[in-house]
């Protein structure tokens, strides 16, 4: 049993637990024909960002610890929204990363909150999914959740 599946099943409420789940088994469908995404995820100080690891795995991801091996970088830093770190980040790039050179860099929300509650834990997924999957996954947050910084 997936984390996921272990968040979604201390739901209370039988038809909120299928209807959670049902998303979540969308997104694992599709993605199990597909090769493994290396992905960093940092947080303002340049630092792997560890936060998000579980569910960048279980959207398959091969999260990687050096930005010279991702072909995807995504921002996520706990207690700040994307125009902040729209600010921030353009002085923290590297033109030597690949995720940079192919323009594949995002931003994300805070999602430190999804941990504890899980429709917001499936939405991140989403999220993840959204981003990693282009074309595969449109679930309308582009902008509100997460945004592709453009280098």
């Amino acid at each position: 049993m997936s984390f996921l599946t272990a968040v979604i099943n201390s739901v209370g409420d039988e038809s909120i637990q299928e209807y959670l789940q049902e998303r979540v088994d969308i997104i694992l469908h599709k993605i199990k024909f597909m090769e493994p995404v290396p992905v960093i995820c940092l947080n303002l100080d340049n630092q792997a960002d560890s936060v998000l690891k579980q569910l960048l795995e279980a959207a398959g991801c091969s999260v990687q610890d050096d930005p010279l091996q991702a072909r995807i970088l995504i921002y996520h830093q706990p207690n700040t929204g994307i125009p902040e770190m729209m600010g921030q980040v353009p002085q923290l790039l590297q033109k030597e990363w690949p995720a940079v050179e192919y323009n594949k860099v995002y931003l994300l929300e805070d999602a430190t909150a999804a941990f504890s509650d899980p429709q917001s834990l499936v939405d991140a997924f989403e999220d993840i999914a959204e981003i990693l999957y282009p074309g595969y996954f449109i679930f309308g947050n582009e902008g509100k959740t997460w945004m592709s910084f453009a280098v």
